[in-house]
């Protein structure tokens, strides 16, 4: 028979002893986790906030104003977002003034529309001189709509043009292009066609530009054969260049490098109230999985340049390659219209 108090069996108190350090050991990992996790919680707080901080140096804008009807178009929820993203250039506010026209003119206007899976981003750039109707103006260049009525009035102008309601407008000036791509240590862009600029050589194939470079690469269009389209074209492989090098690895993992980021660029931002910070970190978040392979530049629908009867150049709208575009943003199928119109 067996003795219970043996060497084999162990008493109720031992028990309890050799389960004591096991609690104690849990509990000190529990406690261990909760530290990490208030610090990184503290630490993240600290983060967004100074990111907020640098973030909220942009100006904002209201859009307020309707489309040419008095309403904006609506659009139904599952259609994706769209963002109207503008660059401005300080020194077409000159060409502008000559013009008879006050303000500031958009050399790029670019078109984001994001699918509601967020599986890629479309980015469709129109020629500055696309003849469009601006509201309460008439018939008119594209750009002309920033210097007639700001952005309000351009988003107005894209929203009439494309029947599209425009969620979220970022306006950058291309003086804080250069600061950006500082920031970023450089960016590698794709150079469609060779050009010498202002003592700069940019040779066909891939180049890395520095901030200086960009700003004279994204600006230049007399030096190239296509004129205008050629440098939508450059705008588009820089637009390109700088999403790769802020979506990369070196870039998200480095929050003290996004910070400089933001920061660099937001004294040259102007957004609508809508865009704030923390809609920044949701669109961020909402699309994470997004890289620059994602990304596709399909052509917009354009006509031939031609010369109006007040001596004018500008370039005809495509109505029909329009209604085109138009269906694919409603019904959030640009991904079929892309694969039809490659740029």
């Amino acid at each position: 028979m067996n003795d219970p108090t043996g060497p084999h069996t162990a008493s109720p108190r031992t028990t309890s002893r050799r389960r004591r350090p096991r609690r104690r050991k849990a509990l000190i990992a529990l406690l261990v986790i909760g530290c990490l996790v208030a610090v990184g919680g503290i630490l993240t707080g600290r983060y967004l906030g100074s990111l907020e901080d640098a973030y909220e140096k942009r100006s904002v804008v209201s859009l307020d104003r309707g489309a040419s009807d008095g309403e904006r178009p609506q659009g139904e929820d599952g259609n994706g977002q769209n963002i109207l993203l503008l660059g401005s250039d300080q020194r077409a506010r000159e060409d502008a003034a000559d013009q008879g026209v006050s303000g500031q003119r958009s050399d790029t206007m670019m078109l984001v529309h994001v699918p509601e899976d967020g599986s890629a981003a479309y980015i469709v750039s129109f020629p500055r001189d696309l003849q469009v109707e601006i509201p309460g103006h008439g018939e008119d260049r594209l750009n002309a709509a920033l210097a007639y009525g700001g952005v309000p009035l351009a988003v107005s102008t894209v929203e009439d043009y494309t029947q599209t309601p425009i969620d979220h407008v970022a306006l950058i000036d291309f003086e804080g292009i250069q600061g950006l791509v500082d920031t970023l240590g450089g960016v590698d862009v794709q150079v469609p066609e060779s050009f010498e600029r202002d003592g700069m050589q940019f040779t066909e194939g891939t180049q890395n530009l520095d901030g200086e470079e960009a700003l004279t690469f994204a600006r230049e269009r007399k030096h190239l054969e296509g004129g205008d389209f050629a440098r939508n074209e450059n705008q588009q492989q820089l637009l390109k260049g700088i999403t790769s090098e802020l979506i990369s690895g070196n870039t998200l993992s480095s929050p003290g490098k996004m910070r400089d980021t933001v920061a660099a660029l937001s004294p040259y931002l102007t957004t609508d109230e809508g865009l704030e910070s923390t809609e920044i970190v949701r669109l961020g978040l909402d699309n994470r999985n997004l890289r620059s392979s994602d990304l596709t530049f399909p052509a917009a629908p354009h006509g031939d340049p031609f010369t109006t009867s007040g001596g004018a150049s500008v370039v005809a709208s495509d109505e029909e390659g329009m209604d085109s575009l138009r269906t694919a943003l409603a019904e959030d199928s640009v991904d079929d219209y892309a694969a039809d119109h490659a740029e």
